[in-house]
């Protein structure tokens, strides 16, 4: 059994017979889970084929396990996946270009866009007070920057 922190708890994604992939040392491969069940308040204990044993197990500490896009339950409209804006464009609510998503990460708090453009990178916070529209069609968002924010 492997101790996994979702992205989003309770990962209904991670279920007995479920495709994934293991991502560990610059390698992926494709598993197949055996079991997943609630362990604390934002863990699960995920049990899959091949993993048999506590050395292997050990073995995969600090892997990512990864769900496949197809069998990623739909975003609802004010929500998004970190793949899938990679690539927008975005833009102030003043028309001002700042270039594309690059990343996102998480502080804990909430997540940040790397958005980069020309010589530029900006950290934008993923957050109502900022962030206006996301444009799945469109691959756009527009921003309204925080004071100091694109300085």
């Amino acid at each position: 059994m492997l101790r996994v922190r979702p992205y989003q708890p309770p990962a209904p994604s991670l279920s007995a017979g479920a495709r994934v992939l293991i991502e560990h040392g610059g390698f992926r491969r494709e598993i197949t889970v055996r079991s997943a069940t609630p362990h604390g308040r934002a863990r699960l204990l995920v049990a899959l084929d091949g993993v048999t044993d506590r050395t292997t197990a050990e073995g995969l500490v600090g892997a990512r396990l990864l769900v496949l896009i197809a069998d990623l339950p739909p975003a609802d409209d004010a929500e998004f996946y970190y793949h899938e804006v990679v690539g927008f464009a975005v833009a102030t609510t003043d028309g001002e270009t700042l270039g594309t998503v690059a990343e996102t990460f998480s502080t804990g708090l909430n997540d940040v866009w790397v958005v980069r453009g020309g010589r530029r990178e900006y950290l934008i916070p993923v957050i109502a007070d900022v962030v206006r529209t996301l444009d799945r069609p469109a691959r756009r968002i527009v921003i309204e920057p925080l004071p100091g924010l694109l300085e």
